[in-house]
């Protein structure tokens, strides 16, 4: 195929900031103005808590383990995986 005849390509760009923006604006629209960022993020740290209390020996082995290994997250604030 001869390249001369290919039509010309149109360069085609589109700027998501502003889609992105107005989503975002929308997500904290929904969840209304009661929401309390730290209230919800002191649940989850409770919650984390209470899942992983009382564990017998061999279980808390192995929590030890998977945190060690980074699967799960260290009990310090703002913690996260390292995977």
């Amino acid at each position: 195929m001869n390249q001369d005849n290919a039509p010309s390509l149109i360069p085609f760009t589109i700027d998501l900031t502003f889609e992105e923006a107005r989503r975002r604006a929308e997500v904290v629209a929904a969840l209304g103005p009661d929401w309390d960022p730290v209230a919800a993020l002191r649940g989850e740290d409770e919650a984390y808590a209470l899942l992983y209390s009382g564990l017998d020996a061999e279980q808390q082995r192995t929590y030890d383990m998977l945190v060690a290994a980074g699967v799960l997250p260290r009990e310090d604030p703002g913690r996260a995986a390292s995977h």
